[in-house]
């Protein structure tokens, strides 16, 4: 199986997490209920296991914790891809949330990038600060070495934007990372 488990402990977290691409139990817990919900979304509809322990200083707020949560899973992410050799590479979803409509694509090019587009209303979704949500992309994009684009076409209830982008990364990293050949799907020879 492709994992990976990383250790990330600085002076604000400490993140224990076990990523395996091909499947397995999830079991999260990081002290933000709807950040944990919103995980497991990514777990169940990414087809991955995820164990992720994190003790942050949520007495000073959610940005540390959601932050290295995001930068411990693009670590782990890259090192369970290892080469890369025989992955689809690219991956995209639309994915409908009631009303909320996402669009996620990503390209495992070992190039960060992040472009995000959304609008989202409510300041927060219950202990979850929504301006958040940009800062986990970011660290996951920068860490895991990948273009992610993430667009909201449509929506007005924060959860389920917020819901939708989750699910339309799973589906668009599922896709990415299937083995679909033995070949490195880059003319440069490395990605």
């Amino acid at each position: 199986m492709r994992s990976a488990t990383i250790n990330r402990r600085t002076n604000e977290t400490d993140v224990t997490l076990t990523l395996s691409l091909d499947g397995g139990a999830s079991e999260i817990s990081t002290g933000l209920g709807f950040f944990d919900h919103m995980l497991a979304q990514l777990a169940r509809h990414g087809g991955f296991g995820i164990r992720l322990k994190c003790l942050g200083d949520l007495e000073v707020d959610g940005h540390h914790t959601v932050e290295d949560v995001g930068l411990a899973l693009g670590e782990a992410l890259r090192a369970a891809l290892g080469d890369k050799r025989g992955v689809e590479r690219y991956g995209q979803a639309l994915i409908p949330m009631d009303e909320a409509l996402i669009l996620c694509a990503v390209d495992l090019s070992g190039r960060p990038c992040l472009r995000y587009t959304a609008e989202i209303p409510a300041e927060r979704v219950g202990g979850f600060d929504t301006e958040l949500a940009r800062e986990f992309f970011q660290a996951l994009a920068n860490a895991g070495g990948f273009a992610l684009h993430i667009r909201q076409l449509d929506g007005v209830n924060s959860h389920h934007i917020i819901e939708g982008m989750f699910k339309a990364l799973a589906r668009a990293l599922k896709a990415a990372v299937a083995v679909t050949g033995g070949e490195l799907p880059s003319t440069k020879g490395v990605l």
